[in-house]
Formats: structure tokens, sequence, C-alpha cells
């Protein structure tokens, strides 16, 4: 199992995706980013052009991205459903014609606790969109991804709330929004430690980030009322809680990940707050660390097993 020992980060829990990517020089880089026009998503994304680089935005809506990206003259929108497999292809396919090389891909695109849905052949949402649906394009985008080029995936401290529920993944015979949530970001976490251990020797190095807590759109199937029994909001629905972070902070994580020279011969780790995190061995208070279920390296080789079964997808078959 990877050490998660925390590193001299020059970066904190309140540093912002400027602060990091400042005086990087990204030109000739080139970057997909799904769901880099929304919430953390579209922080990653200006900050990357911002840096120089080419980034391709993979968004369910290609005409809400371009509204809310506007004309910046780096960035590209592919259509991307992550919960349909053939959208996944057709977007892979489509990248591949148009890309040379590939250095830096973040998974950002995500759903949270929400009402119990069925993708695919009767997948569970939350796994299918947070997981397969990443799972699958990263491998069919595989060969485009060049020596040196890092995957980033956004887990979340989410994965706290559930390891791999091996009888029954898809919630057939109860659901949980929030136990499906957490496996699927242990899913995310997994899929980086086994995505590591298979292209590593190749170069390509794979790491999850937890980007701390922020208001997004994630939230959107969140009633005001859970949130503020959670004590997110108060009675009138203004945030309370100080430990969120802004967008910008937390866009900062996954683009340190992406980008920070601290990370150069690593891979597979769990990251938050700019850094490497701590492991935990129960749930913690502050929603921090990580929990060796979502290090484990039997269990994330028996989820890419099951996700190339579900998927058709291997590059490393």
């Amino acid at each position: 199992m990877h050490t998660q020992i925390p590193l001299q980060s020059p970066f904190d829990a309140r540093s912002t995706v400027g602060e990091v990517i400042r005086g990087l020089d990204l030109s000739g880089a080139t970057a997909l980013v799904t769901g880099g026009h929304s919430g953390l998503g579209l922080e990653t994304t200006r900050a990357l052009a911002a840096a120089g680089a080419r980034v391709i935005v993979a968004a369910r809506d290609p005409q809400q991205a371009r509204a809310s990206l506007g004309e910046l003259p780096t960035v590209e929108i592919e259509r991307l459903d992550l919960g349909d497999l053939a959208s996944v292809r057709d977007c892979a396919r489509r990248c591949a014609q148009r890309l040379g090389t590939l250095d830096i891909l973040i998974g950002s695109a995500g759903v949270m606790a929400c009402p119990e849905t069925r993708v695919g052949p009767g997948w569970e949402a939350q796994f299918a969109i947070n997981h397969l649906g990443h799972y699958a394009l990263v491998n069919r985008l595989l060969p485009q991804l060049a020596a040196g080029a890092r995957v980033v995936q956004v887990s979340s401290a989410g994965h706290q709330l559930s390891g791999m529920r091996w009888d029954d993944v898809n919630f057939t015979r109860s659901y949980d929004k929030w136990l499906a949530y957490g496996q699927s970001k242990t899913a995310n976490a997994l899929f980086a430690v086994q995505l590591d251990r298979l292209a590593g020797q190749a170069g390509i190095r794979a790491f999850s980030v937890h980007p701390g807590k922020i208001f997004t759109p994630l939230q959107r199937h969140l009633p005001r009322e859970e949130m503020i029994t959670a004590g997110w909001l108060d009675a009138a629905g203004r945030p309370v809680d100080p430990s969120f972070k802004s967008p910008a902070q937390g866009a900062a994580t996954q683009v340190w990940a992406a980008t920070s020279t601290l990370l150069a011969g690593s891979g597979g780790r769990y990251c938050e707050d700019c850094n490497l995190a701590r492991r935990v061995d129960s749930p913690s208070a502050d929603a921090t660390g990580v929990m060796p279920h979502a290090l484990d390296p039997e269990a994330a080789e028996r989820l890419w097993e099951l996700s190339a079964q579900w998927t058709g997808v291997n590059a490393f078959a």
C-alpha cells in the first residue's frame, strides 16, 4: 500500500488555484478536464489556460459549457456524457483525432447524493458516472497520454462513508444516496491506485484528490433543509460552516496534483489541501485524511477487473 506521508508543500488548505499555477509555463501542454465548465472544473480550466495550456473541456452540454467559458482562445469543447459508454467512446475517438499527445487528464465531473437513478444496463448512477465513465475514458485515451503525463481523479472525503460494496455494487437491494456516493469516491481513489501501477512504468502517473468542501453545482440534489441540518447553511440559507473553501481554493489541489514537481516519480496517492493526505483508520471528524480501503491494492485490482468486465474496455488487456 502506498505511503501517505505529507510533504513540505508551499501550499495549504487556503491556497488558491491561482497561487498554485503562478509562475508555471504550460505552453505546448495539452490538458483534458471533464466537467471543466462548472464548479471546480471551471476554475481548473481557467488556471490551466492562463498558464498557456491547450485545454479540452469535456461537457455533457457543450452549449452550456461555451456560455460558461466564454471565448478563451486555448479552450476547446467536446461533448461527453459519462453515464453513456457510447458517448465516452465517441468523445475519446474525436479527442484522439484532434490531439497529438495529452499531458494532463483531470476527471473533475461528478454527481453527488442524487435520487436513485439507473443508467446503462441498470448501473447505479453515481458509480457509473463518477467511476465507470472516467475509467472508460482514460482507458480509451491511454495511447494519447504522453510519457510524464498525469491523470488526476477527483475523489472526496466521502470515501470515508463506504468502501466497495462487492456484494451489491449497484445498490439493487436498498439504495442509500450517501453510501452510494461514498462507494463511488472510494472507486475514484482505487482507480488511481491501479492505473498508476499499470501505467507508471510508461511514465504515466495517477493521483486522486479530495478538493475539500465547496459550494458548487455538485449540491444540486441536496434540499436546503438537509444542508441546514448538516450545519452548512443557516436558517436563511447563508453559508455558516467556516471549513468550506471557495471554488478557487477547492480547485487548487487537483491542479497541484497535475503539475507539482514535488510529486515527480510518485503516484497512486491521495491528495488534499495541496499535499499528500495522512492515513486515518476511521472516519475523521474534520473529513480529512484517507482511509486504508481507498488505497488497498487488492481492492484496486479487483475494481479494475470489474470495471473492464462491465465496460468492455481495458487498455492493459
